[in-house]
């Protein structure tokens, strides 16, 4: 039998009760969804390694307004994270663009000047992941 740390973090190693939990008579069930696995950023570009040194996990929750856009810049870190809701059009410096929407995930260019903009008519609330070192910033303004 395969092993499945979910079932494990629940109780249910085994599976006897088949992924299925009751609660207040009502019944839910507790899994997962792969948003994104890769090895490259939304362009197509290899991911870089990690930095040496001591590592630095920070989590942003990001709000964008409708109709504004984020100076250029550049991340020299890895970050990845899901759109909430809107529409989040990023834009790299040679033109390439590529618009995610509520529920879809984002892997970001890395070292690569680019900006992010909303141009819907509500607000872009995205969770971003950056994977980083100690003495590295997050982002970089050109």
């Amino acid at each position: 039998m395969s092993r499945n740390p979910l079932r494990e973090l629940r109780g249910d190693p085994g599976g006897e009760s088949g992924g299925v939990v009751s609660a207040d008579s009502r019944e839910a069930r507790t899994g997962s969804t792969t948003i994104v696995d890769t090895s490259e950023s939304w362009d197509g570009t290899a991911l870089p390694s990690y930095p040496a040194g001591t590592p630095r996990i920070t989590i942003l929750r990001i709000t964008i307004a409708p109709g504004e856009r984020l100076a250029m810049h550049r991340h020299p870190v890895i970050n990845a994270g899901v759109v909430l809701q809107g529409e989040l059009t990023v834009v790299a410096e040679n033109g390439l663009s590529k618009t995610f929407s509520a529920g879809s995930g984002i892997v970001e260019l890395v070292n690569t000047f680019h900006y992010g903009e909303n141009q819907g008519t509500v607000p872009v609330d995205l969770v971003m992941f950056y994977a980083g070192g100690a003495d590295l910033p997050l982002s970089v303004k050109r």
